[in-house]
């Protein structure tokens, strides 16, 4: 196995690791709202900067399940939308941030012209955008009949159907976790991709 390889499969192996971390600890599921503020695209959006497509996937994946995991862990609305689907709970949780993984490691690769931070800083902020989008995306098209019942909307601080819970999350969690991800994904990626450059010479 050459050198490559093995740096790939050391620092996809730490984000793995701090993906689970996170996903298991407070940190990584904050509740704010109907639904969780979720921390873990971070590690993602990293390996997809400086490892590319494929390792952003993988991440993407691996926080999907996570996600998924959390349905079974008390999640109050994860458990709703296992009760009324279990497939489509899967293709929400894990589909989204899968292919949010990928497309952010396509967008730095697009953007890569050079090593300054706007391309490092358009391709976290990506990751954000794209998580929210095509989960709550595939939350609205799976689920767009989905009713709770009155005891399930005052929990969840919505009306009957899930449209408010999306609004919700659109405009409490997704700037949260956009600056999240700009700030701390952009400069670890900046700080990684500079040290593997050192290593290259």
């Amino acid at each position: 196995m050459d050198r490559k390889k093995i740096v790939f499969l050391a620092e996809i192996a730490i984000l793995a690791a701090l993906v689970l971390l996170l996903s298991f600890t407070p940190l990584g599921y904050l509740r704010i709202g109907p639904l969780s503020l979720s921390l873990l695209m971070i590690p993602v959006a990293i390996g997809a900067v400086v490892m590319g497509p494929l390792a952003g996937a993988i991440l993407g994946c691996l926080f999907g399940l996570t996600s998924f995991a959390q349905c079974f862990m008390g999640d109050f609305l994860g458990g709703i939308l296992v009760a009324a689907n279990p497939f489509f709970a899967f293709v929400v949780c894990v589909v989204s941030r899968t292919l949010a993984g990928l497309l952010c490691g396509l967008v730095f690769k697009a953007f890569k012209g050079s090593q300054k931070v706007g391309p490092v800083l358009v391709a976290n902020l990506s990751a954000s955008l794209l998580n929210t989008v095509l989960f709550l995306g595939l939350l609205a098209l799976l689920y767009f009949n989905l009713s709770f019942t009155p005891e399930q909307a005052q929990a969840l601080q919505a009306n009957s159907t899930i449209g408010l819970v999306i609004l919700t999350a659109t405009s409490i969690n997704a700037p949260i976790e956009l600056a999240l991800c700009g700030v701390v994904g952009t400069a670890v990626s900046k700080a990684v991709l500079k040290l593997n450059a050192t290593r290259t010479l």
